[in-house]
Formats: structure tokens, sequence, C-alpha cells
């Protein structure tokens, strides 16, 4: 079928609205009539090159909800009418990591940056003109349907409003069990969250639900903290620098015994300032993702060995999709998971360029594309 696409077409240019052919779901695909995308930060690093995907044009998007239309041969745990969010890693439930419980590392997802559909390693996107479309994670949200392998699909409640639904196909989930699985938050701890954007604003609420006894904030942009602050952080810092005097007294120099980084973009000088927050024993979490092509990092190996300090890398909040997304919606709907106040504004796709540049600026939480029929 014909629709539209926010396509990239090189490193460093913006969004552009193009026409594109998805072609029908095959076996244990599930095509979806999309209704929201998260625009989350990962999707600015396909701009920049930080994350290299197989090819160009790229169709960018990798959170969304959406509504069923069809399904392919052998597609038994959802049917059209149904509700969804599609989960940005895929999770297969049999390949060897998933047995081991860490559907997160699915090995589904070695194919998540090539463009090639799971199901038959052929393109289901394609351009006016005919060229393959490399669809970020082997989604692209940012196009109002799509066609995905059944993997990347996770059944709702029909009650669950659709942009908050969108947000748990990566930046919940992501922030949240940053905080609570890859951390491990145990009540008392005192918790530092560097960077305060969706995932970040997730990781505190987490920490919160989990039972820290205090949840610094650490961001540049002052609206972030003190939207951090209503979120239920402790206090909240413009930089490290700040932080640390400050933290050193709260904690009689213990400092934090987790810290949660969820910054935008990590640059590899930043490790052991973080880690020096770190308390003896202690987590830092590295959620925030830097340029894959980046392998220079700062870090003082003694302190690390002598105050058996941990540096933990965390992907999706070690989160097992089809589990957890339910989950934190339950949450959602129980009133103990604020996801509708990390919605900061709501655009049409015709609006992405200037969407990322208010998430750059530090205006958004996050920002939201609502479909609408004029994209259908």
């Amino acid at each position: 079928m014909k629709t539209k696409g926010a396509l990239l077409r090189e490193l460093n240019s913006p969004w552009k609205i193009e026409e594109i052919d998805i072609g029908d779901p095959k076996a244990h695909e599930v095509k979806i009539k999309m209704e929201a995308a998260g625009m989350c930060h990962s999707d600015h690093h396909l701009m920049t090159g930080g994350i290299p995907m197989g090819g160009f044009p790229i169709l960018g998007g990798h959170e969304g909800a959406g509504v069923v239309e069809a399904v392919g041969e052998g597609v038994t745990d959802v049917e059209p009418g149904d509700h969804v969010v599609l989960s940005f890693i895929p999770s297969c439930g049999k390949c060897p990591s998933c047995q081991a419980g860490m559907a997160n590392l699915c090995d589904l997802g070695m194919y998540l940056l090539q463009g090639e559909a799971v199901s038959d390693h052929t393109f289901r996107i394609h351009t006016a003109d005919g060229e393959n479309v490399y669809p970020m994670t082997l989604l692209g949200t940012f196009s109002p349907y799509m066609v995905v392998h059944e993997a990347s699909v996770v059944k709702i409640d029909k009650d669950i409003p659709f942009e908050v639904a969108a947000l748990c196909g990566c930046g919940v989930p992501t922030g949240y069990g940053s905080s609570t699985r890859s951390g491990d938050v145990r009540p008392g701890e005192d918790v530092a969250i560097v960077g305060v954007g969706g995932v970040g604003t997730a990781a505190l609420q987490g920490a919160v639900i989990a039972g820290a006894r205090n949840v610094f904030a650490i961001d540049p942009v002052e609206w972030k903290r003190e939207q951090a602050l209503k979120f239920g952080a402790t206090k909240a810092y413009a930089n490290i620098d700040e932080a640390m005097g400050d933290i050193a007294g709260i904690t009689a120099g213990g400092m934090c015994k987790k810290v949660i980084v969820t910054v935008g973009e990590v640059h590899g000088k930043d490790i052991d300032s973080w880690m020096n927050l770190t308390s003896k024993g202690g987590t830092c979490v590295l959620t925030g993702m830097g340029s894959m092509l980046d392998t220079e990092v700062t870090l003082n190996f003694a302190m690390l060995t002598l105050m058996q300090k941990n540096l933990q890398g965390s992907i999706f909040g070690g989160a097992n999709p089809k589990l957890d997304i339910p989950n934190l919606l339950s949450m959602f709907k129980a009133g103990k998971l604020n996801i509708s106040d990390m919605i900061t504004r709501q655009y049409r796709l015709d609006q992405i360029n200037e969407g990322y540049s208010d998430m750059l600026e530090g205006r958004n939480i996050r920002g939201v594309i609502r479909y609408t029929e004029e994209d259908w």
C-alpha cells in the first residue's frame, strides 16, 4: 500500500516526508494502523551517524502504538482490532537469550539496523522510485502504517491512551528498568539520575517507586530540573560539579549507591565524573547512547578496583517486552506511574523537525507524533 513516512536521505540532514510503499504482511507479520509515535533521542542519532544503519534512505521511529489491521499466516497472539505497542527490540521467546531470561537481548536484535524483514530477509518498504528503505529497528513508526514481525508486537488494553502506550515501546521501560532492573535500586539507597528527559524521568520514577531515600536529578536545563522535582526528585542540580559537594554533604561522604546515566548523548570523557558520584561498591548504570564509533573512555581504573565499583551497561532497561510493557501500563492505569505528564507536546508528522528542535533545545520531556484522518 502507498502511504508516507519521515525519511533521512543523508547524515545531518532534516527529516523529509515522502511517499513510501509498504508491502502486505507475510507469514508471522502484522499490519498496524499507527495512532502515535514517540520522538526518542535515539532517532536523532540516526541523523548524526551515531547509530549507523545499513543504508539510506532511513525511515525513522522506534516508539509507537496503534491498531492491528491485518495479520499474516501463523500469527496467533494478536488479531485485527487489537491495540498494540511496538517494542523496539523484538522478543521471540525461543532464542538462547530469551530462554535465559534476557529478552531485551533477543537474538533477533542482530537484524535491527540492517533494514531487512526478519521473516524472509527482504525489504518490506520502498520509496516511490522503488528504492529499499531501512526502517529504524525494523519498525519505522514515523509512518501512519507499518508491517512488522510479530516478535515486535505487544498487545495492550484498549482503554490505554495511544500517546501513553507509545512511550512504552522504548523510553518508559528503558528508564524505569534502568533503575529497577539494571540498577536494582533498593529501599533506602541514594540515587542520582543524570539527564532527565523522557528516559531519565522514567528512571527517576522507578527509583522513587523502588523506595530510594534520596533521588538527585542532574540536568543543565532549568525547566527539566523543575519538572524532575514534580516527578519526585529530592533535589536537582545543573551539573555534576554542582551536585558533587552537596550530595557528599547529604550522604555524609558516602555518595550515591546507584547512578543512572540517561543523557541524550554519552561522551567517554564524562564516565569518570559519573563514577566519582558513585559510592563504594555502588553501580553506575550507563543507559544513554554514545556514538557506536566512539571507543575512548576516561576512567580511573585504580579507583574502580579499590572502591569495588561497577559500571553497568543497560539496553531497554533489562526489560522483557511482552511482560513489562503491559505491567508498566497497568501501573499507569492504577495511578502508580505518571506517563501522561511526561508528554510535553504532540505534533503532526510534518512537524517532526520542529519536534526534534524542541527536544535538542530542552523544551520537551517527550514529544509525540499523533496520526489523524489526514494521515490514513
